[in-house]
C-alpha cells in the first residue's frame, strides 16, 4: 500500500536546500524570496500561496554574470539568454541545469516530470521556419463540430 508522504513546510525545505549544499540567500528588496545556487546554476523561489511547498519565482537556468539565464531553443542550437547576453548553450551547462533542477525538485518534494527527467527542457522555442507563420492564417471552412448546433 502506498505510504503518502508528509508535504514539507517552506522552512523546512530552505533547511533541506541548506543541508544538501545549496546556497540559498534572501533576495534583496523582496520579501519572503530566495535565491538557491548550486552547480553553477540558480533559482528564485518563494512560498506557495497554498501556504506549503514552493513556487517558482524565476524558474532554474545557468547562472552568466551574475544573471539567471533562460534557456533557448532555436530548433538548431540551443542558447542561454540574458538581458544583456545569449551564448550557445554547452553540454556541460546543460547537464548543470538538468542536475541543478532533480535536485531542487525532489527536496522541494516538486512533481518530476518524464519528458523532463530524461533532459533538459527550453524555457522557449523558436524555429526559423515557424518565424511569421502565424501572421496571415489561411482562411478554412468551419470544422464539422464547430457546425454541429447549426441547422
Amino acid at each position: 500500500m502506498p505510504r503518502k508522504t508528509k508535504q514539507l513546510t517552506f522552512d523546512e525545505i530552505l533547511a533541506n536546500l541548506r543541508g544538501s549544499q545549496f546556497d540559498v540567500q534572501s533576495v534583496s528588496g523582496v520579501a519572503g524570496q530566495y535565491r538557491v545556487q548550486k552547480h553553477g546554476c540558480a533559482a528564485v523561489i518563494a512560498k506557495a500561496s497554498d501556504g506549503g511547498g514552493v513556487a517558482f519565482v524565476d524558474g532554474p537556468g545557468f547562472v552568466l554574470g551574475g544573471e539567471i539565464a533562460h534557456l533557448l531553443d532555436r530548433g538548431f542550437q540551443k542558447s542561454l539568454k540574458t538581458n544583456k547576453l545569449e551564448i550557445a548553450a554547452t553540454a556541460d551547462a546543460l547537464k548543470a541545469i538538468h542536475r541543478f533542477s532533480e535536485e531542487l525538485k525532489e527536496i522541494a518534494g516538486s512533481p518530476s516530470l518524464y519528458n523532463q527527467s530524461i533532459g533538459t527542457t527550453s524555457d522557449d522555442y523558436f524555429y526559423d521556419r515557424l518565424k511569421g507563420r502565424d501572421k496571415d492564417p489561411i482562411p478554412r471552412s468551419p470544422a464539422p463540430w464547430d457546425r454541429a448546433g447549426v441547422h
